[in-house]
């Protein structure tokens, strides 16, 4: 039985065994009896990470490498990906998923349970009210976002705290399922992304905390681990416990604005410093040999897929190129991980550096464009890496997010190419990159090669037809099949036209002038 659990922004330091002065008995437990991924990385927002969770897949392979699915765009993870629901189905496992998907939902095909999940509960958007599950987009777009398989889940609109949902329901599928057959269980809780919510009991430990968004904070994350307990106590009342693998992971960094904190690591949740990327991560089961370890390992959110693919005894298609490596024997056993590099990511259409040139990239890539790689202890980043201060707790002691505690950058502004050795610095306080020019090189190199097997970025502009109003005040699938055909009559139509069009053209060429069109 496979259990995966994905929470949402939650910081690096934000779990008991990293220091926190928010209690998580339940993951402290759970970590300590199993293997703690202290080399872990993720990607720094949420459609990112979990399209490379369920595909095995870079962005750069999903055309997802820029930003996250909008609520209004006409955008999904791309139908060819196998997920790994779909695999897991193949060698009879029932699966199912409990929480945030993010992953697109604009045509019907696009919903979780047209991309191997037998059932869904849970929001397709990236957020939204913890209690209502209503979800303003921009001022006038605003719809429900609660999904039972795929219809709205109306009669769920009880005003109950997500996460204490989510838990139920997790609740009642174990109890439903016959544990002598295998279940996949995807649970990708909402907490503790923003809105900061929680029921008033959570906040009993944390009055204290003088900062309102991290007192906040810490009561969701007190009762994001008690529901986690109560999942766990669920698997072993219901006779699955003993035959199961639990996997807990964070999306990205946590957001300091919002409460969340990366201490002692450097930038923020959208960024791809160390606090961005690198995440809170561990491995639960008693099917583990090393119990009680540590696995410093390099692992990335690609090898789930791989690996869980492996343990449940299915099939890995040759012609599915991933970029995931079976890292089992890693984690259970503290052999050598096979990864040796990470490609945090490229994205071609973000925001470039000013002074970045193809010169400062020694002619080998254009340090303007965002871009982040790892191989072995070296980082390297190019172009604009994001928000980029260490953020330290007494950050938090103010009532309001007061910046003047942060620890501020002094590097000239026109950085746009930057190096460090993560294993003897992993809070990246020092810049090697004027020192080691050749592993800059190195480094560029394989950047370069890397972006030679990118595919187009996916990012369309937003559909009005989108709007919950036209769809029964609903968030949900809007672009519909006829309308496909009507389309692909007009495109054959569109094609004659344009043949006619270059026919013109072809006469303009022999001696007319052009005329010029607003």
């Amino acid at each position: 039985h496979i259990v995966f659990i994905l929470a949402d922004d939650q910081g690096f330091r934000d779990v008991g065994y990293h220091g926190s002065e928010i209690r998580t008995p339940t993951l402290d437990k759970l970590a300590a009896e199993g293997v703690k991924l202290e080399n872990y990385y993720v990607q720094p927002m949420c459609t990112p990470s979990r399209s490379q969770f369920i595909t095995g897949k870079y962005q750069i392979h999903t055309g997802l490498q820029h930003s996250i699915i909008r609520p209004t765009q006409p955008n999904c993870l791309p139908l060819d990906n196998v997920t790994l629901p779909q695999k897991l189905k193949e060698v009879g496992y029932s699966t199912h998923m409990v929480g945030k998907w993010h992953l697109g939902f604009y045509r019907r095909e696009c919903m979780p349970t047209q991309r191997g999940f037998d059932t869904f509960f849970g929001s397709l958007l990236g957020s939204g009210d913890y209690y209502t599950h209503f979800k303003c987009d921009s001022p006038g777009i605003c719809g429900y976002d609660l999904y039972e398989n795929d219809n709205a889940a109306w009669d769920h609109d009880n005003g109950i705290y997500s996460t204490q949902m989510y838990t139920q329901k997790v609740q009642q599928i174990l109890a439903s399922h016959n544990p002598r057959k295998p279940i996949f269980l995807y649970i990708a809780y909402q907490a503790v992304h923003s809105p900061l919510q929680a029921p008033g009991k959570y906040f009993e430990h944390y009055r204290s905390i003088n900062n309102i968004n991290r007192r906040r904070y810490a009561a969701m994350l007190a009762c994001l681990d008690e529901a986690i307990n109560n999942v766990t106590l669920a698997l072993k009342k219901y006779g699955y416990y003993d035959n199961s693998i639990i996997i807990y992971s964070s999306d990205n960094g946590g957001q300091p604005m919002a409460g969340g904190s990366n201490w002692p690591l450097r930038g923020s949740k959208g960024t791809y410093w160390e606090g961005g990327i690198r995440a809170v991560g561990f491995v639960h089961s008693p099917l583990l040999k090393n119990k009680g370890s540590v696995c410093k390992e390099l692992v990335h959110i690609t090898d789930w897929f791989p690996t869980l693919i492996t343990l449940a005894e299915g099939q890995i298609d040759e012609d599915i190129q991933l970029d995931g490596y079976d890292i089992w024997e890693t984690i259970s056993e503290g052999r050598r991980s096979p990864r040796v590099d990470i490609l945090h990511n490229i994205d071609p259409i973000y925001t470039k550096a000013k002074n970045g040139s193809w010169a400062a990239g020694y002619g080998i890539w254009n340090t303007a464009i965002q871009s982040a790689i790892r191989v072995n202890h070296w980082k390297l980043l190019t172009g604009n890496p994001g928000y980029s201060d260490w953020v330290p707790p007494q950050a938090f002691s103010n009532v309001g997010p007061n910046r003047w505690h942060n620890e501020r950058v002094s590097w000239s502004a026109g950085k746009t190419v930057w190096l460090f050795n993560i294993t003897a610095d992993p809070y990246e306080r020092v810049d090697l990159s004027a020192r080691y020019p050749d592993v800059v090189k190195q480094l560029l190199r394989r950047l370069s090669q890397f972006n030679k097997t990118a595919v187009p970025v996916r990012y369309p502009p937003k559909d009005p037809r989108s709007n919950p109003k036209l769809n029964g005040g609903v968030w949900g699938p809007w672009f519909k099949e006829d309308e496909k055909k009507k389309k692909s009559d007009k495109s054959k139509g569109a094609n004659k036209q344009k043949k006619n069009k270059n026919k013109k053209k072809a006469n303009r060429k022999k001696g007319q002038s052009l005329h010029c069109r607003s």
